[in-house]
Formats: structure tokens, C-alpha cells, sequence
């Protein structure tokens, strides 16, 4: 699944960081080029990380559950305090990033949340658990706002879609190792050890960012200033269309989420009583998710965004309605095809916010985020309740809520003037 902060000073004056039309386009990072390729890799290991640290907790909680005689709702907690945190401390790293840098930054937050990763395999209560998950994602807000913001500083205009859809292709591959590898692991090894594993693997993925991604050529160091950072986020949702997006990415991160939280409760009950590592291999859906969120960036960028949004929203709506059936046969292509229209829906949106910003386009990011991952933390728990009173069709009807609001919202979306920078393509 980004980048989003910039801008910190008086948001009447030029953004800090010069527009495509501003600077040589020799200047920016073009694809077939060496510094493409390392970009694309470091920023794939980031995305991978991140979302593997978020979502590894995803196939434990019907363990947790157990260990801490705590129900859905509640375990649904280990996700939620991690989003609900990240989204909050997005509001804060990006502009930190305007005064000191993009890659210390990222590099630092990866570190922190590696590094609290391994503290909370070793908390002895629920409690201590929750508080170092909550500082996984503090710390990894650090990267998510501040990677879109390098990319559309970095990367030649032309190819951003693209560069957008590997990143989140790694947000992708990481989602679904988290949740694959800790999905096995959990039937063989107790869950703190899961976590432990989960946390070398991400001290391995910093160790690659760092090296691999290319120091920023576009930055410019900005004081950090509350009132240019108030005023600058006012701007935003003075716009036409970005409040809409902002919309979108709590309706879209909402759904999936709240999909991916209790298909497990729902799978290893009866009647198919599938086994922790039968659901953990689920994970695999991720895979069309890595696909389409490449290929949906780059045909946004062929044939506008506008006309791409909302066919992935109604993808997703169809893979949900196949979920709905009690066959695994059926529910199975019904999770993969959700997926494939999730990833496809957040690729096409996110690399929206930075084509229609023209100001701030670093806090423009960063209230995209914020709505995606506070849509994870609310919806993602709001779920539990849905699950209790009905079980899966109860969460299903409560998925399927969100994303009409989501498909109204792109439609709203696709209506809208096309801004001076993407009149062209939408």
C-alpha cells in the first residue's frame, strides 16, 4: 500500500518541492534507469514491512482470543491500536520529514517498529501487548507518510502511477507474508515466538531500505511551523475533489480490513473448520493484489483515474458477495477477487492525491492516510460487533454498506473537473 507530507510552511506560498512543471524532467528519477531500480526496491522492502508488522497479528487473534480469554471485538484490538496510532502519528513524522530528511525518517521508523516488534513477544499481559503494538504503529507512521511524498518528489511524473503501484505491491506481498507466515507458524509455535520471527524479519527489511534507496534530490528542508501546518491542511479540504479522496481511503482500507479480521473466525468453524495454518495460507489472495495494483496504476495513468476507480469498487463489491456463499470452492476466488479490487481501488487513489494537490501535496498525503488507517482501526473493530450479532452475513452487509458509499463517492469522483496538472488524463 505513499508521498504524503510536505509542506509546513504558509500554504499561499509555492510548495517546497518543485512541481514537474518547475524542474527539468531530466531531473527526475525515470524508469529503465539504475536509480529507478533501487528506488523501486528499497520502497518495496519498506511497503513490505510496514505491512507485514501490521498484519502478522491478523491470523493470532483467534489465538489471543484463547490466551486471553478476550473476545473478537476485543482481540481485534492488536490491529486496531496499531492503526489508530499510525494514523494519528502521520499527521506529525511527515512534517518532521520537511525539516530533516525523507530517508532518515523512513529509516528510523523502521528500526523503532522492529525493534517494538520484539518487545511485545515478551509483555506478560494483554495490556503491555496492546501498548507496543500501539507503538508499532507510531513508529511506522514515519514511513507510510512520508514514502508516497519521496516518490512523487523523486519519480518522473510519467512513470508515478507505476512507481506508486510497486510500492503498494509491496504493501501487498508484506500484508500477505505477514499474515501467511505467522498464519503457519501459529500452529507450531506459541505466539510470542511468531512475533519474534515477525521482528527479525523486519530488522532485515531496514537494513535493505537502507541501503538501497537513493538520497532525495528534490528535497528542501522547511521549519516546522503549526500555524503554515493548520493552515495547510484547511487548504486541502477546501478543494473540490481531495476531501473526497480522503473519504475514499477510510471506505476502501475500512472494508478490507474488516474482511480480512473475521474471515478467519468465520473459517475455522463449523462447517469447514479449517485448520490456523489452512487460513493462514489464505494469504495468498495478496498475490492478485500485487498484480493489480501495478496494472491499475499504470493504466490510471493511460486512461485516467476517473474511469478505473470505481470498476475496482465494483470488483471488490462482487468478490464480497461470493463470500457470502457457505462454500469454500466459492468463497475462496470471492476473497481473491476483493483483494484484486482493493489494491487496484488504493493504487488509482493514492496517486490521485499527489496529480490533484498542487500545494502541500506531503499533507495532502497524510490526510489520505490518516483516513485509511483510521477507516482500519474504526471499521475494523465496528466489525466485531457486526460479527457478533450476525455472524458473516452481518459482516458482510456492514462491507457491503461501505463500499456503496465508496462507489458513490467515485462516482461523485469521475464528475468532477479535471485540474490544470492532470487535465490530460483525469
Amino acid at each position: 500500500m505513499n508521498s504524503f507530507q510536505c509542506a509546513t510552511g504558509e500554504p499561499a506560498q509555492p510548495d517546497a518541492q518543485p512541481s514537474p512543471d518547475a524542474v527539468d524532467r531530466a531531473a527526475f528519477t525515470e524508469k529503465g534507469t539504475p536509480r529507478f531500480t533501487r528506488t523501486v526496491l528499497a520502497l518495496f522492502a519498506g511497503g513490505f514491512a510496514t505491512f507485514a508488522l501490521l498484519y502478522c497479528v491478523q491470523p493470532l487473534m483467534p489465538m489471543l482470543s484463547q490466551a486471553f480469554a478476550i473476545n473478537a471485538a476485543q482481540s481485534s484490538l492488536v490491529l486496531s491500536s496499531s492503526t489508530i496510532t499510525l494514523a494519528i502519528g502521520l499527521l506529525l513524522t511527515g512534517p518532521i520529514s520537511d525539516a530533516i530528511g525523507r530517508k532518515s525518517v523512513m529509516v528510523t521508523a523502521l528500526l523503532a517498529a522492529a525493534l517494538f516488534t520484539l518487545l511485545s513477544a515478551v509483555m506478560p499481559g494483554w495490556h503491555g501487548v496492546l501498548l507496543m503494538r500501539a507503538l508499532v504503529g507510531l513508529a511506522l507512521s514515519g514511513l507510510a507518510a512520508v514514502a508516497m511524498t519521496y516518490l512523487s518528489e523523486e519519480i518522473d511524473p510519467r512513470h508515478l502511477g507505476l512507481a506508486m503501484g510497486l510500492y503498494i505491491g509491496g504493501n501487498a506481498i508484506g500484508g500477505m507474508s505477514g499474515r501467511l507466515i505467522s498464519g503457519v507458524l501459529v500452529d507450531y509455535l506459541p505466539w510470542q515466538s511468531v512475533l519474534t520471527v515477525m521482528g527479525g524479519l523486519a530488522l532485515l527489511a531496514a537494513l535493505l531500505f537502507w541501503r538501497f534507496l537513493p538520497e532525495s534530490r528534490h528535497f528542501r528542508p522547511r521549519p516546522l511551523r503549526p500555524r503554515g501546518l493548520v493552515q495547510g491542511y484547511a487548504m486541502h479540504f477546501r478543494d473540490a475533489g481531495l476531501p473526497w479522496l480522503f473519504l475514499q481511503a477510510f471506505l476502501l482500507m475500512g472494508s478490507f480490513v474488516t474482511l480480512f479480521n473475521y474471515i478467519g473466525y468465520r473459517l475455522i468453524a463449523a462447517p469447514f473448520e479449517l485448520s490456523q495454518t489452512l487460513v493462514g495460507l489464505l494469504a495468498v489472495v495478496y498475490l492478485s493484489g500485487i498484480y493489480s495494483s501495478a496494472q491499475a496504476g499504470a493504466l490510471a495513468d493511460r486512461i485516467g483515474r476517473r474511469k478505473v476507480l470505481w470498476a475496482m469498487i465494483v470488483l471488490m463489491l462482487g468478490g464480497l458477495g461470493l463470500t457470502l456463499f457457505d462454500v469454500l470452492a466459492v468463497i475462496l476466488p470471492g476473497m481473491l477477487l476483493f483483494t484484486f479490487g482493493f489494491f487496484g481501488a488504493h493504487s488509482v487513489a493514492s496517486s490521485w492525491i499527489g496529480r490533484r494537490a498542487t500545494q502541500a501535496r506531503g499533507q495532502a498525503s497524510s490526510l489520505y492516510l490518516f483516513g485509511y488507517y483510521l477507516g482500519s482501526s474504526i471499521a475494523g473493530t465496528l466489525g466485531g460487533l457486526f460479527w457478533h450479532a450476525g455472524g458473516w452475513i452481518g459482516v458482510g452487509l456492514f462491507i457491503a454498506a461501505l463500499l456503496l458509499v465508496s462507489l458513490l463517492v467515485a462516482l461523485h469522483l469521475a464528475r468532477l473537473p479535471a485540474t490544470p496538472e492532470n487535465h490530460a488524463r483525469g
